[in-house]
């Protein structure tokens, strides 16, 4: 293991080059460049990481936009970015998986919606704890790497919840985002699911098929709810769960991630987890989950403005990713 290094060592950074805010608003109007934010004290459970690419979440603007402003206390300032891909630049002292110079990836925020890092990963280097970190897979890049935690670990644990397994049918509302892209791969792959039913404009039909989908709805022409079949399980990720109980078979389940997620569905907030990048990572080897990147990945550092102000339009196919990182 590597010993912590000393806080004097000239190699090891004291301030980054990192995108904030210091007030709620669009991120057109708030987000700022700093040439020079301070880097955090490491504690002895914690990495310093090199950043070489971070992706978007809608989470970030939603967080931009005070959604969480009761249970986020950063304000005046706050460097956004939950997923990170990069490398080891120095260890805590009870740090034990992880040695300076590995690759690493994972969602650098624990919890989803709370307790939330001021230091984020839209900056050259950030810091994070040694159980949200995962080896990053060998077969995948830096890039790639980086669309995949944060909207991974939704996915997994919102088919966790459901307590979904082989045999059953799914239904995905919102199947061609980040979080939907994932959750239809691991029903498929991991969970190995009766039927994929998802739904997406007309023009993410193609992207769903290619993603293993048994049957693609068109939200644009067709109701799912009216759909002669029924599914055991339905996971929504854009806030309907009230159609959903339509479409639900008796005693089956409906999963959210979309705010307030009322009874009977199950509502949740990521809880992030190395260990789940880690336990699927030989899925990710063997080429069974693959990321979704959207074209526009990736996006110069110069440019986290404009990819904001994208992802907000909800057009994007996959994961926006920012590199490379200065």
């Amino acid at each position: 293991m590597e010993t912590e290094a000393s806080s004097t060592d000239p190699t090891i950074p004291t301030h980054t080059k990192a995108w904030f805010y210091s007030e709620h608003g669009k991120p057109l109007d708030i987000l700022k460049l700093h040439p020079n934010w301070s880097i955090p004290q490491l504690k002895h459970d914690q990495l310093l990481i090199k950043v070489v690419a971070a992706s978007l979440n809608p989470v970030d603007y939603k967080r931009m936009h005070a959604l969480f402003k009761d249970t986020d206390p950063h304000l005046p300032k706050i460097v956004p970015g939950f997923d990170v891909a990069g490398v080891v630049i120095k260890v805590g002292s009870e740090v034990v998986k992880f040695k300076v110079g590995d690759e690493v990836y994972g969602d650098i925020n624990e919890e989803g919606l709370s307790n939330l890092k001021s230091l984020g990963t839209l900056s050259e280097y950030t810091i994070a704890e040694e159980k949200l970190l995962a080896h990053k897979p060998k077969n995948l890049s830096f890039i790639e790497a980086a669309s995949v935690p944060l909207a991974m670990e939704t996915a997994y644990e919102g088919l966790e919840r459901a307590e979904f397994s082989a045999g059953k049918s799914i239904l995905v509302l919102g199947g061609a985002g980040g979080v939907g892209s994932f959750a239809i791969q691991l029903a498929k792959h991991v969970y190995g699911a009766s039927k994929i039913a998802a739904t997406s404009s007309s023009g993410k039909l193609q992207l769903l098929r290619n993603l293993g989908v048994d049957l693609p709805i068109d939200y644009t022409k067709e109701n799912f709810e009216d759909l002669p079949e029924k599914f055991d399980v339905i996971y929504d990720l854009v806030g309907q769960v009230d159609r959903a109980l339509k479409a639900i078979k008796e005693g089956g389940k409906i999963v959210s991630i979309v705010p307030p997620g009322f009874s009977p569905a199950i509502f949740f907030a990521l809880t992030s987890k190395g260990s789940i990048l880690e336990k699927l990572r030989p899925y990710f080897e063997s080429g069974q989950l693959k990321p979704i990147l959207d074209p526009k990945t990736p996006v110069p550092f110069s440019d986290v403005i404009e990819a904001f102000s994208y992802l907000e339009t909800s057009r994007a196919v996959g994961k926006i990713v920012i590199h490379p990182i200065p």
